[in-house]
This record gives structure tokens, sequence and C-alpha cells, in this order.
């Protein structure tokens, strides 16, 4: 018969569960989260309360249904109009070049200082893109006495106007194209060569290729760019703000105006227009995300 006791003193203590300690990865990424928190969700979620409450803090829809009058509705209209058209005609144009570069022949050198410079051009906006648009195709600009001048052509006389809903739309281009070349190169790098010379061997033609093969592997990607696109026109102010000041009421500019506390401004009213802006623009982003991840898994 063994002894209890003495077996039990044998017996080695029971081990510490180990501490979890945090992956230093998670250290790393922490300041991100810090910035993401304090300001992107905080001063969105003010936006959100805001848009609902009067200005003693109670609770109200007063400031949703202001989003309804004529005034604010155009310029949700106008907004719309913009960032349409120059996503559209960035999408078109940055979608070209970017053919042009990985698909139709161009020199490799040309690739590396095009890339580069489309992203500084995608982050270059405001003041300075407003001024350099105006000292160019401004009353007085550089292109626009250029070709009164050698060529006798007015661009007024036109009905050409920086300050315009067309002027805005070519200033807005300067980074929307830029921005399509870099996103849209990697889904262009993905078109297997394999898949066009199986076309080729099947007698396809190039337009049948692209028509029947390219296109519906691209089409995915190149919708999803439109919606970022859009929506990186559709807030953005600096630029519109800078150029046309109040002359072309967009949703941003109208923003500005009621929550710097003007004598008829409504601050919670702006809170709403900004609430409107942010469904609008997270609705594009969802449909960027999910086309996107669409586009990934047929070009693995």
């Amino acid at each position: 018969m063994t002894d209890r006791p003495a077996a039990a003193a044998a017996a080695p203590p029971p081990l510490s569960k180990p501490r979890r300690a945090l992956p230093l990865a998670w250290i790393g990424i922490l300041p991100f989260l810090a910035f993401v928190i304090l300001f992107l969700a905080l001063p969105t979620l003010n936006i959100v309360l805001g848009a609902f409450r009067t200005p003693d803090g109670s609770f109200t829809f007063r400031n949703i249904a202001g989003l309804f009058t004529p005034s604010i509705l155009s310029s949700y209209w106008i907004s719309i109009k913009i960032s349409a058209t120059s996503a559209f005609l960035g999408c078109l144009v940055g979608f070209l070049m970017a053919a042009a570069m990985v698909l139709w022949g161009l020199p490799k050198v040309i690739r590396g200082p095009l890339l580069t410079f489309s992203g500084v051009a995608s982050n270059f906006a405001g003041v300075p893109l407003a001024f350099a648009f105006l000292a160019t195709l401004g009353p007085l600009g550089l292109v626009t006495v250029w070709l009164r001048q050698e060529f006798g052509i007015n661009l007024r006389a036109l009905g050409f106007n920086i300050l315009s809903f067309w002027g805005l739309t070519i200033t807005y281009l300067f980074f929307q194209i830029p921005l399509m070349i870099l996103i849209i190169t990697p889904a262009l790098d993905g078109l297997k060569r394999e898949w066009r010379e199986a076309a080729e061997v099947l007698g396809a033609s190039s337009g049948q290729y692209w028509r029947m093969v390219a296109l519906p592997i691209l089409f995915p990607a190149l919708l999803g760019t439109f919606a970022l696109l859009f929506a990186n026109s559709f807030g953005a102010i600096a630029t519109a703000y800078a150029l046309t000041g109040s002359s072309l009421n967009i949703v941003p500019i109208m923003l500005f105006a009621q929550i710097r506390g003007d004598v008829l401004g409504d601050p919670h009213l702006g809170y709403a227009m900004a609430f409107g802006m942010i469904v609008v623009t997270s609705i594009a982003n969802t449909i960027y995300i999910v086309l996107r991840m669409r586009s990934e898994k047929w070009l693995k």
C-alpha cells in the first residue's frame, strides 16, 4: 500500500498559467489605432450625434429634414454631378495612360517617372492646386492669354470659365487621373499573357479579346475605382473653396458656411449635411471595397 502523503509531497507543484504578452506587432500599430480613434471615429460619432440634436441638446429630426430644402438639395446635386464627371473622365484618361504604359508598348523607362509623378499629383490639392489652375486657365492665365494672342481663341467668349462647373471638374482631374493610374496599374499587371494568347489561338481579334476577356475581368476594378474617385472628389473642399469661393455652391462649401459661425449659420444643420456626405461617401467606398475584392479573386 503506497504512502499517500509521501506521494503527494513528491508530486511537482502545478504550473502557473503564463501571462499572454501583447505581440510586438500590435505595439507598432497602436499609434495608428489611436490616430484613427481620435481623428476619425470620435469626430464621426460627434457629427452623427450632432445631426440629431438641437442647440439645447434634445433629440430632433429637424436637421435631417432641413437637408431636403431646395438650396441644399441643389448643392448635393451639383456635387454629385462634378464628382461623377471627374471620376468618369479620370477613369477614362487614367486607364488609357496606364494601359499604354503596361500593355501597349511604351518604353519601360517611362513607368517609373509616371508612377512617381502620379503618387505626388494624387495628393496635390488645396490652395496650391487652385492657384496653379488660376495662373494657367484663369482670365489672365498663361494658356488663356497665349491662345488669345497667338491663335485668336478667346476661352471666355467660348463659354469656358475656370470658376464654373467645368473649370472645377478639370481642376479635379489633376489628382483624379494620377489616382486612377496608381490603382489600375496593378490590375493591368495581373492580366495574364496566356489569356491573350489563348484568345488569339481561338481566332479572336484584339477588339474581341478586350470586349470578351480583358474588360469583363477588369470591370469590377474599373467600377470600384470609379466609386473611389467619386468619393475622393465629393469630399474635397480646399481646392473648390480656394478656386471658386462661394460662386459654386457645392456641399462642402455650404457645409463650411454653416459651421464657421456666420450670422445665418446653423452648426447642427451643418452636422446634418456632414452626415449626408458621410452616407454618400460610405456607400461609394463600400462599393469600391466589395468590387476590388471580387477583382482580386479573378486576378490571382
